[in-house]
């Protein structure tokens, strides 16, 4: 696709989901978030969408040495990402976690939606519009972490599609994070009720394998657009994903 002839402004963007399993690799063995930083910055994404994110948790701050002493969405964000806005979906005792977005572009706006179904399991969906200098439309980024039962995330799928069906229709739309719809449910859903695509399923004919990291068996992980002229997936190395959190990333470019 020739960019340069396009009579309209173009904007090419790169995007990546990771649930960060709170900075820690599976079952907790060891604390990765330096590491994991470092992995993120080399994708180079414009846009991070972040799940399991840490706000604050007294216990591991006190425990663990290299722990940092602001909020982690904070800390990745570092220089790199300018603007950045965060959802508390799960509090506890010692403190709390949720949703985040790192954005290169300015966030103009953001809710956290909390879309939890009775029970423990707190959930969120985090809404931000980014204003890129470049477009006159906003692009909104929806953040989401859904539940482990079936039933509930189909309720909160629903949800979903509402928030998304309540946007502007010329705006363009990027939908990403952690599912947990292994079997592969949400596809349909978001489809006929939202007009999302999910950018490996148009490419590959299938969702991408991202749970455990050390051995993806599980399609968890998704992202989804509407209004986008061109998505496509792009391959992150195994190494060293497989050993920064229990969910492998994805990542994809995007054109508007």
């Amino acid at each position: 696709m020739d960019l340069s002839s396009s009579p309209t402004p173009r904007l090419a963007f790169t995007v990546l989901t990771v649930n960060v399993h709170k900075g820690f690799t599976s079952f907790n063995r060891r604390f990765m978030l330096p590491e994991l930083r470092d992995a993120v910055r080399q994708v180079g994404a414009d846009v991070v969408f972040l799940q399991e994110v840490l706000g604050t948790h007294r216990h591991h701050a006190r425990r663990v040495a290299n722990f940092p002493a602001q909020p982690h969405y904070e800390f990745l964000a570092d220089s790199i990402w300018s603007q950045y806005a965060y959802g508390r979906n799960a509090v506890y005792d010692s403190g709390h976690h949720g949703n985040a977005l790192l954005s290169k572009f300015p966030i103009v706006h953001f809710e956290n939606h909390d879309i939890s179904v009775a029970g423990p399991e707190r959930r969120g969906m985090l809404h931000c519009m980014l204003q890129p200098p470049e477009l006159e439309r906003p692009v909104h980024a929806i953040c989401v972490h859904l539940g482990l039962q079936e039933a509930h995330r189909h309720r909160q799928l629903h949800r979903v599609a509402a928030l998304v069906r309540s946007l502007p229709s010329d705006d363009p739309v990027v939908l990403a994070g952690d599912f947990n719809d292994w079997r592969g449910r949400a596809h349909g859903l978001l489809a006929r009720e939202a007009g999302l695509r999910e950018v490996f399923v148009h490419s590959f004919g299938r969702a991408v394998r991202t749970f455990p990291a050390t051995m993806p068996l599980l399609a968890l992980d998704r992202i989804y657009v509407r209004g986008v002229a061109v998505h496509l997936p792009v391959v992150l190395p195994r190494r060293p994903w497989n050993r920064l959190s229990d969910h492998a990333p994805l990542a994809a470019e995007l054109v508007l």
